[in-house]
């Protein structure tokens, strides 16, 4: 129930016991461990001991990346935008895993942060890149109506679409050398089924999922694991979502639950119900899924509108 049907054939019983729904409460707290902890052997089989290297980590899905990495006694690099922030979390991290971590504060909606980067992480080791950051619509619109929408296409361009290839360009040519690494690109249900009124971003997730899953298949050879994570809604800044629900979480229990595929499979959605969901979208014919996600995107617009009386 936990993939989109991209996993090795040795891997299966592992996930199916996992996503298994325990029948008390011990068994849940066993289960719960043992699949811990073979998400653990997973990660360091492809990855070693190496840095673990989180984009946009000081808030929601990456800053969750980051502390489940962390728990796992890896030294943890932050990069975002603001040095306050990944000053925060950096220290949150250390004193609550004593670990060492490491922050490189850039923009990512410039394309010229790269060689920053580079510099700032010459010389390490690094294991693991959880490609994370990412930015959407302020709310759903249509194409043209889309305020400021040059800026936006470049933004959204250069954050969802070039950190990804450019992270990678940095960090896999060490990786094939050791002949071992992981990255986790984080992508979107948006990503599987077109969405109207977020057209960019949907257009974006889709080839961080396509970009994923390609470079899966070239590298795994070579000893590299590629994930794409296609998640639906989680309780985050991004989706606007305040309370997690069962099927809307909060980014702590959906990482929780992801990281437990490394290694496992390269594309999932992280999370059994947003399996379920996407396993129900999948049978729906193409126009059906269209319509319904118009649906929630005119639903969604209006109410944003209305909220802030605009016309």
């Amino acid at each position: 129930m936990w993939s989109l049907g991209e996993q090795g054939a040795s891997s299966v019983g592992v996930v199916t016991a996992c996503a298994r729904a325990p029948e008390s409460t011990a068994e849940a707290h066993a289960q719960n461990s043992a699949c811990s902890e073979r998400g653990l052997v997973h990660m360091l089989l492809w990855a070693g001991h190496g840095a673990r290297v989180v984009t946009g980590g000081t808030d929601g899905i990456g800053k969750s990346y980051a502390e489940e990495l962390a728990k796992r006694g890896m030294k943890i690099v932050l990069i975002s935008r603001s040095q306050d922030k990944l000053d925060q979390v950096s220290s949150e991290i250390r004193e609550k895993f004593k670990v060492e971590t490491r922050t490189i504060a850039v923009d990512f909606a410039s394309g010229d942060i790269y060689d920053k980067i580079e510099t700032d992480l010459a010389g390490l080791n690094i294991g693991v890149l959880v490609n994370n950051v990412g930015i959407s619509y302020e709310y759903p619109e249509y194409f043209l109506d889309i305020p400021d929408l040059d800026n936006t296409i470049k933004k959204l361009i250069n954050i969802n679409v070039l950190s990804v290839c450019k992270m990678t360009r940095l960090v896999l040519p060490g990786m094939v050398e050791r002949s071992k690494g992981v990255i986790l690109n984080i992508s979107s249900a948006s990503g599987m089924h077109p969405a109207p009124l977020l057209t960019i971003y949907s257009a974006t997730k889709a080839f961080v999922d396509f970009f994923s899953r390609s470079l899966h298949e070239e590298y795994r050879s070579k000893g590299i694991f590629v994930q794409s994570v296609l998640p639906y809604f989680i309780a985050t800044k991004l989706s606007k979502i305040r309370r997690p629900t069962l099927d809307k979480p909060s980014p702590e229990t959906f990482v929780k639950s992801a990281i437990k595929t490394v290694g496992l499979q390269s594309r999932t959605t992280g999370y059994p119900i947003h399996s379920l969901v996407s396993s129900i979208m999948s049978m729906l014919p193409s126009w059906m899924s269209l319509k319904i996600s118009m649906n929630y995107s005119k639903a969604t617009r209006a109410r944003y509108l209305k909220k802030n009386k605009k016309n």
